[in-house]
């Protein structure tokens, strides 16, 4: 029986564009598989500095969302350069991974033949500066999941794809420790005092701590998040991972605070109780996250108006 300890990648193969088909064709046949599996499309939009990140990310995938990945690297020249490799994956699979280097122009008519179609078709945005030119709007025109930065990037919420965002997703375990704590009926009895939070995250990306605060403030009924402080906090996380969460207002408090390990100390206190607990509040890697967003989609009218608020705060302090 073959496991993944016992397959080698092969290539990267230099092909082009309408021969790259044909060479993965012929990497198929140096294996022994029989049966492949192609469970979606990942078009991964980067440049080269960040490339070795993306396919760190990329290969934690393990295959399970997307058995082609096609990986465009944006700043490259106006001839466009094609490797094609398959990569071995845990059960003795492979998954099929095309590089293409070329500027965003050339990309553009580069990556749509190379889609394996009837599938589901993810675009992921992997570089922090915003998109110009159509390159992006073009693929957003068949991807039934776009992930992106979407405050940084300017990408708003669309009809006719699921927008992600890896921002969201990252703080998808302190909103499950918020509705944790208000599980308690004599918790949730004292929201109506809360009259503000203060949201502190690592590093500088303050951007996922105000799509959570914008999931709070939706929830509290804020209009908007002129009630909420952002403060920068130093926790053992990643840049833009939640540190702590304090909602507080006459005689109600309730902290939520980040320690080294994985764990979120709750602290309630209003007239009459102290309430403390801990409660698991795992770190993500980009590979989780991405998985995260690929597996189950958060629900989109919960995003959208947690995006709004957040998009409006950042209006704001212009």
């Amino acid at each position: 029986m073959t496991t993944a300890t016992d397959l080698q990648p092969l290539g990267p193969v230099e092909t082009s564009v309408r021969r790259a088909q044909a060479t993965l064709d012929e990497l198929w046949a140096q294996t022994d598989v029989e049966t492949r599996a192609y469970t979606g499309n990942i078009v991964a939009l980067t440049v080269k500095k960040h490339l070795a990140r993306v396919e760190e990310a990329l290969a934690g995938l393990e295959g399970r969302y997307a058995g082609r990945q096609i990986i465009g690297v944006m700043d490259g020249t106006r001839e466009v350069r094609v490797q094609v490799s398959l990569v071995p994956q845990r059960g003795g699979l492979y998954i099929e991974r095309l590089r293409l280097a070329a500027d965003p122009e050339q990309l553009q008519g580069a990556i749509l033949p190379l889609l394996r179609p009837a599938t589901v078709n993810h675009v992921w945005w992997g570089a922090d500066t915003r998109p110009s030119g159509v390159l992006l709007s073009e693929l957003t025109e068949i991807a039934d999941q776009v992930i992106a930065d979407s405050l940084t990037l300017d990408i708003p919420p669309a009809r006719h794809y699921a927008l992600a965002d890896l921002g969201w997703s990252r703080s998808a375990g302190w909103r499950e420790a918020v509705a944790q704590v208000f599980d308690s009926p004599d918790a949730a009895r004292r929201l109506p005092g809360v009259t503000g939070m203060t949201v502190r995250y690592a590093g500088h990306n303050d951007l996922p701590a105000r799509l959570f605060a914008g999931w709070v403030a939706d929830t509290l009924g804020w209009p908007d998040l002129s009630h909420v402080t952002f403060k920068a906090a130093r926790c053992g996380r990643e840049n833009g991972d939640l540190c702590g969460v304090e909602l507080a207002g006459d005689g109600v408090q309730f902290n939520l605070s980040a320690t080294e390990q994985e764990i979120v100390r709750t602290h309630c206190h209003w007239p009459g109780m102290e309430r403390t607990t801990e409660l698991n509040v795992p770190r993500l890697t980009l590979a989780e996250g991405l998985a995260r967003v690929m597996e189950r989609p958060e629900r989109r009218e919960v995003f959208e108006r947690a995006w709004t608020l957040a998009k409006a705060s950042l209006a704001g302090e212009k």
